[in-house]
């Protein structure tokens, strides 16, 4: 079994159904950026992704990030996320509704690294399913627009901050979260901020299944910063900022 089912219920954003499947139980990802580690897809249970981003249905799985772009006549324009929603989300929501995935059980994530999101936002999730899911798991990585939402607090543990300025890394760190913020590249760190390790202007040091700084405060770290770069070096028409 390649994949469980964590969650199906409703949207913490705004309460339609959505699903939380972890994928790569059996067989290591192909990301090469983050190594082998556990991806969770956050997904509309009920819409696929493809029809979701040009709905805005996906806003039940991805809030108020800037960078779902607009729906204009029926079709999504200046969308600036990095994630290509027609493969592996449409494929892992395509299999779901072919009922291969089974529910998940204490255990199945023990030992192993978990990524929150590599599609959809965990704020989406109930802070509890992440508690229960990730209890023995061996670490995670996790990142969320939604730090300014009331009752976001409880995934502080478990997620960055996504900033795209310098000023959403000072607020981001004055209410308490640990931060990962895409910058241009002549923008310089903030304080108490490093370079991705995994990124190219570190070098590609390691990847993130070994680095797992991004860990939310349960690690106790520097904020990380990135250059941004593929999808995220566009600006976004709509909302003027570069992408995360």
């Amino acid at each position: 079994m390649n994949g469980i089912i964590l969650y199906r219920g409703p949207s913490m954003l705004d309460g339609a159904p959505i699903v939380v499947i972890a994928t790569g139980l059996a067989k290591a990802s192909s990301n090469s950026k983050t190594g082998n580690i556990v991806q969770t897809w956050i997904l509309r249970e009920d819409v696929s992704p493809t029809v979701a981003v040009n709905t805005g249905d996906d806003a039940s799985i991805c809030g108020a990030c800037p960078h779902r772009g607009a729906v204009v006549d029926g079709r999504n324009v200046g969308r600036s996320c990095y994630v290509t929603v027609f493969q592996a989300p449409l494929n892992v929501w395509k299999a779901y509704k072919r009922g291969i995935y089974r529910d998940a059980m204490p255990g199945d994530l023990a030992g192993r690294k978990v990524r929150l999101g590599a599609y959809g936002d965990p704020a989406a999730v109930p802070v509890k399913v992440w508690q229960s899911s990730l209890a023995t798991a061996a670490g995670w990585t996790g990142y969320t627009h939604q730090w300014r939402m009331p009752g976001s607090d409880g995934l502080k543990r478990f997620a960055m901050a996504s900033c795209d300025t310098a000023q959403d890394y000072q607020d981001a760190k004055a209410a308490g979260w640990r931060t990962f913020r895409v910058r241009t590249s002549v923008e310089p760190l903030e304080p108490r901020e490093i370079k991705c390790p995994a990124s190219a202007e570190a070098g590609k040091r390691t990847e993130c299944a070994s680095c797992m700084l991004c860990a939310g405060t349960s690690k106790l770290a520097r904020n990380i910063a990135i250059i941004a770069h593929g999808a995220a070096s566009k600006v976004n028409a709509y909302n003027g900022r570069i992408a995360a």
